[in-house]
């Protein structure tokens, strides 16, 4: 197949699609001019349009709850004004296609098949010339596939990156908006970090204070005790013995507790192995079946090293403690400055970081560095969470 036809063969299942959407968006307008409900038939539509231009388009934030906050937000009076935008222009669009591919179709039936039919039931070539003999099937029959070929390959991809291009402009943000949204997000994901950053400077005070620095004045009061019990009798020596055995254990429990909470601020296996080794380990460790595949990943920021590493864990063990999957895979890859990271499991789905989970902070650690999440988790599953991060 040539790039020509291959492109008219996207470009007609791409507008069949759009009629059959464009209807079902008139008969289901009522339903769907619920703001959540628009929304993920306006996103469905823009992976659409963005696989067909070969884009990626950004991700949004969820709608608003109610029909009457929606008016207030932009993202959802554009995804309202796209139900009706799409009913005209997917059906128009569609027909035209349909239109032009049915009657290769019936040209293709009436050279071969045209006798088989009663003479006011025979096939008709261009619009309304019928088909009494063979003369006029060999002749008329070729002529219009061959018209309506070339005629779809000259104007259905056009028509076709012209739909989807439309449907991009009408759904994607201006540029104000996204300024106002960027500096809300700024806003907010700063707040929350310096929430998180005091919150983790405490935890990292109070372990400290009240697990390691205790064992610390512990061993040195038994290290002093035995110093003034030093002698020579034997039974001093025993007491002493017994004192240096417990401070030599409390020093490995004290050195244990300073590695968790060194782990805790920067993995000591990044540093050690680098992000691909430490995700190796991870998924090799994981219960569940996990496949993990890296793409070419160049250097990355620690800073991202970390969260990408702390972000893959969590996913896991949420697979691990909730999802009941059986399999899971964990793809990395870079493109440009963005390194993408996709977590997915054949779990039952139902993840939700609205409801306080472990999702909370990895949506928290990938904000703070400027990034998006996504989570993908219908009831029943698949569970997909998609991690884009800056690593220029």
């Amino acid at each position: 197949m040539t790039v020509r036809a291959w492109r008219a063969w996207r470009g007609a299942i791409y507008l069949l699609k759009s009629l059959l959407s464009g209807i079902a968006t008139v008969l289901a307008l009522p339903v769907l001019v619920h703001p959540r409900l628009a929304r993920s038939w306006a996103d469905l539509h823009r992976r659409r349009a963005g696989a067909l231009l070969g884009v990626l388009p950004a991700p949004r934030p969820a709608a608003t709850a109610t029909v009457r906050a929606a008016w207030a937000d932009p993202g959802s009076r554009r995804d309202l004004l796209w139900l009706p935008v799409h009913a005209a222009t997917g059906v128009t669009s569609g027909l035209a296609a349909l239109l032009c591919l049915g009657n290769v179709v019936v040209a293709a039936v009436a050279v071969p098949l045209w006798w088989a039919f009663e003479w006011d039931e025979r096939p008709r070539l261009f619009i309304d010339v019928p088909v009494p003999d063979w003369t006029t099937a060999l002749t008329l029959g070729p002529l219009q596939i061959v018209l309506l070929v070339a005629l779809a390959c000259l104007v259905l991809p056009p028509v076709a990156r012209g739909h989807a291009r439309l449907c991009l402009a009408v759904l994607t943000p201006s540029t104000v908006e996204q300024l106002t949204d960027r500096v809300a997000v700024l806003t907010r994901t700063r707040a929350d970090v310096l929430d998180a950053h005091g919150a983790e400077l405490r935890r990292i005070e109070r372990d400290l204070h009240d697990g390691t620095q205790a064992r610390l004045v512990a061993i040195a009061m038994r290290l002093a005790v035995a110093r003034r019990k030093l002698s020579g009798d034997p039974a001093d020596l025993r007491f002493v013995a017994g004192l240096l055995r417990e401070a030599h254990e409390g020093t490995e429990e004290a050195m244990t507790e300073l590695r968790e909470v060194i782990r805790t601020v920067y993995p000591p296996i990044l540093a050690d192995r680098g992000l691909a080794g430490a995700l190796h380990a991870v998924t090799a460790r994981c219960v569940v079946a996990t496949t993990l595949d890296l793409g070419e990943l160049g250097r990355v920021p620690a800073a991202v090293e970390a969260v990408v590493y702390f972000a893959v864990a969590e996913a896991l063990t949420n697979t691990v403690k909730h999802s009941h999957a059986t399999a899971a895979a964990v793809t990395v890859t870079r493109a440009g400055d963005r390194l993408t990271v996709v977590i997915a499991d054949n779990g039952t789905g139902g993840a939700d970081d609205r409801r306080g989970t472990g999702l909370v902070g990895l949506r928290r650690r990938v904000l703070a560095l400027d990034g998006a999440v996504d989570v993908d988790s219908p009831p029943g599953g698949p569970t997909t969470i998609t991690l884009e991060l800056p690593c220029g």
